[in-house]
């Protein structure tokens, strides 16, 4: 008869199970794996080129030539008034970083292409539109400080609430409020508003910048008008 080996002895012997060191193994290796993946997803972005960067700002120089508006005359025997602008003149948040912003969709806002303010905002909007004041109103308009002898007699106060590019992209909205007060307290301060919006020449970002400074034109023009109307 066929003899057969003899059975060990003891509990049947089980596959060897992989240790902890092999398994933390794996584990680093997968996670290298996907380091390497998100790696090369971003150099493969990196390849697509950035748009380059134009640096505009809001030139200086008057874009019309519409003569100086007569403001109501002074009392007899009065000295001319000494105008003063106030700040801050607040304009929105939004509008506080160096990107030529766009509408996108119902409510949201993207730069355009590479084009970037020179100068923030905050600082050339108030120079340039008291510069526009003096000259729609014939006559200086200071900021503080005032020159040494010059106590002003009117003061502006200006707040910007919107100064956007239309959402079809071919002109500029701007929505203002001011108010004009004697500093002495004598009488109660005159408030006025307005909001329009000023055509561009074109959709690039050069015809976008002259509109917003030719808005800033046509609002110091209009709180001349307004003031030179008197009270209502």
């Amino acid at each position: 008869m066929p003899t057969h080996p003899p059975r060990p002895s003891g509990p049947p012997v089980l596959p060897a199970q992989p240790t902890l060191v092999a398994t933390a193994r794996r584990a680093a290796l997968l996670a290298a794996l996907a380091a390497l993946a998100a790696l090369a997803g971003a150099l493969s972005a990196c390849g697509t080129p950035l748009p380059a960067v134009s640096w505009l700002r809001l030139p200086v120089e008057a874009t019309d030539a519409a003569e100086p508006i007569t403001a109501l005359p002074a009392p007899p025997g009065a000295a001319a008034p000494v105008w003063q602008l106030m700040a801050p003149v607040t304009l929105p948040g939004h509008l506080d970083r160096d990107a030529l912003l766009v509408p996108q969709g119902a409510a949201g806002l993207q730069p355009l292409g590479g084009a970037r303010w020179a100068e923030p905002l905050r600082d050339a909007v108030p120079r340039l539109l008291r510069a526009d004041l003096s000259r729609a109103l014939g006559q200086p308009v200071w900021a503080a400080p005032l020159p040494p002898g010059l106590t002003p007699t009117r003061q502006w106060r200006i707040e910007i609430g919107a100064l956007d590019v239309t959402p079809d992209g071919r002109g500029v909205s701007l929505l203002a409020r001011w108010s004009v007060a004697d500093p002495s307290g004598a009488s109660a301060p005159r408030v006025g508003d307005a909001a329009f919006i000023t055509a561009a020449s074109g959709t690039d970002a050069h015809a976008l910048v002259t509109a917003h400074r030719q808005a800033l034109q046509q609002l110091a023009r209009r709180m001349a008008l307004w003031l030179a109307a008197g009270p209502t």
